[in-house]
């Protein structure tokens, strides 16, 4: 249990992810693992992209910076929580608090945006392949690229002065291992139910509509797949489809549960689990689903790979 003596009456305490698992301890050292394996996978991703001159393409271009994005993505969450708990101090100023809130809205709410424009990279590569450099060029990829950052930054800095301004009755303890909105409105004196509503609709724009988007994207590359006559052709989309399905399925799915359902209706320990998924497994997954079941970037790894054993 967190130690209440050592904060003071600004701070919030954050409890930690599942504060009373008996093995609590063995989970943190777990989760910087993955902490580790995340920040190694995406910098090689990333690294690879920039030097083959073969990844050079509007698919890893964004690849790129969807890795970019988890890597700063689970930074603003994990070192907080195994810092805490190694010194056993679970204290969070407000202002830290309103800090890593703004991060994690706005790299979630950029990584929705950003897979919405993947999913329509890979509707124009599958479905109107002659037209594909003439609509996704450079200079359209770097328009997705800044109106992710910058829809999602503008969303975060309104929702969290909002949300920071509820005032906090009694003790300020976080039932959460990050200052997460749901989390924190559950402190509030105050009735935050049309506050909750205004969150709902905004998590519509944020992540039901990139879903729905999503998937009419992938309704229309699968129709588009089942004429292809070449099994070959049809193996080699799907392949490569069916990675991003697999990271938007992970990614969404528990934000539609933690944002777009009444939270009277789950526990804290449900929250924790989901908000564990989209925020720490999904960023060490992401580089592992792409470069396993991509050729193009295996290849990368092996050629990189054979120059470095050359020069030695």
């Amino acid at each position: 249990m967190a130690n209440i003596n050592d904060t003071s009456t600004e701070d919030f305490i954050l409890l930690g992810l599942f504060p009373e698992f008996q093995y609590a301890s063995l989970l943190v050292y777990l989760i910087l693992l993955v902490y580790l394996i995340t920040l190694t996978g995406n910098s090689i991703l990333i690294f690879l992209i920039w030097v083959d001159s073969h990844l050079h393409t509007p698919m890893y271009f964004l690849l790129s910076q969807l890795s970019i994005i988890d890597l700063f993505y689970i930074s603003s969450s994990v070192p907080k929580m195994v810092i805490n708990h190694s010194l056993g101090k679970h204290s969070i100023s407000r202002i830290g608090c309103g800090v890593q809130m703004f991060f994690c809205l706005t790299l979630g709410g950029a990584e929705c945006l950003l897979l919405t424009f993947m999913s329509y990279d890979r509707f124009v590569a599958v479905c109107k392949p002659l037209h594909y450099t003439i609509i996704i060029n450079p200079k359209v990829c770097l328009l997705m690229a800044v109106a992710s950052w910058t829809g999602a930054s503008l969303n975060s800095l309104i929702q969290t002065i909002y949300t920071m301004h509820f005032p906090v009755c009694g003790l300020k303890k976080i039932n959460h291992f990050f200052c997460e909105i749901p989390a924190i409105l559950k402190l509030s004196c105050e009735d935050t139910s049309d506050y909750e509503m205004v969150l709902f609709m905004v998590s519509i724009i944020f992540i039901l509509t990139p879903f729905s988007l999503i998937m009419t994207s992938y309704i229309q590359i699968f129709l588009t797949v089942l004429k292809i006559i070449s099994p070959e052709g049809r193996k080699k989309s799907l392949s490569t489809c069916s990675s991003h399905l697999i990271v938007v399925s992970l990614y969404l799915g528990p934000a539609i549960v933690v944002y777009m359902t009444p939270g009277s209706s789950h526990t804290p320990a449900l929250d924790q689990g989901l908000s564990m998924i989209y925020t720490i497994l999904t960023p060490m997954l992401n580089p592992l689903i792409y470069s396993l079941r991509n050729k193009e970037v295996v290849g990368a790894i092996k050629k990189t790979l054979g120059k470095y054993l050359i020069s030695k």
